[in-house]
């Protein structure tokens, strides 16, 4: 097996083309590898593609223009430990990529779990700008995780609750944790067809930290979207 195309003993190549996704996972102690394809919604060339890939255990996703493209359940070799992130054009390439706003977040508990089992659900997965309630892309795939679970139980109900840090009047945080918990609750709606009457949204500003807000890390934590089934 070529080292330099393969780093590490074990990992996933992914390869963004023009009219599919390619997916290799690899060990070097193995002589085949674990292979996946799909030519669903493909990257548009030269344009901005916002793409998001999830990793959890041996299972490997890929979302783009929110929607599910490819969906591996065993994608990953048992054991492997990811701690790189490396980018590769091929030679021959027709013209250059810029990649920007790489944001990794690392393993979230099982939301399934959480939500059915324990009844609540805490996110911080769900991402806004600074003082905004505009839901950003790249909450697509928690998002869609929890949309799949509402889907497979029908009968569930939950409560949408936005938190925020202590930073700015009280006033003014109670606010906008409302309207974040309402924007998550519109978005469950109109993009995963969630039917409205199964969610409440509503906010507690910063009156239930979970840390305390001393430093950026803590702060942080208390930025939240906390989901309780009904």
């Amino acid at each position: 097996m070529d080292v330099n195309s393969h780093p590490g003993s074990s990992g996933i190549i992914i390869s963004i083309e023009k009219e599919r996704w390619n997916t290799t996972g690899y060990k070097t102690s193995e002589n085949t590898t674990i292979n996946g394809s799909s030519a669903i919604n493909p990257v548009e060339p030269e344009k901005v593609n916002h793409v998001i890939i999830w990793v959890q255990n041996r299972r490997f996703r890929i979302y783009h223009k929110q929607a599910k493209v490819l969906d591996m359940p065993t994608n990953v070799y048992d054991g492997t430990k990811f701690n790189r992130v490396c980018f590769r054009l091929s030679r021959g390439a027709s013209c250059g990529s810029y990649i920007s706003n790489i944001r990794i977040t690392s393993a979230a508990p099982d939301m399934r779990s959480k939500l059915l089992t324990e009844g609540k659900l805490v996110s911080y997965g769900i991402y806004f700008d600074v003082n905004k309630d505009v839901v950003k892309p790249e909450s697509y795939g928690t998002l869609k995780g929890i949309a799949d679970i509402l889907t497979e139980n029908p009968d569930v109900k939950v409560k949408i609750v936005g938190h925020t840090d202590s930073d700015g009047a009280d006033a003014t945080n109670l606010d906008l944790s409302k309207r974040r918990g309402g924007a998550v609750k519109a978005e469950l709606v109109k993009s995963f067809g969630i039917d409205a009457s199964r969610l409440e949204a509503d906010g507690m500003g910063e009156t239930q930290p979970v840390a305390a807000n001393d430093t950026p890390s803590n702060k942080a934590l208390n930025r939240r979207v906390e989901l309780i089934k009904l």
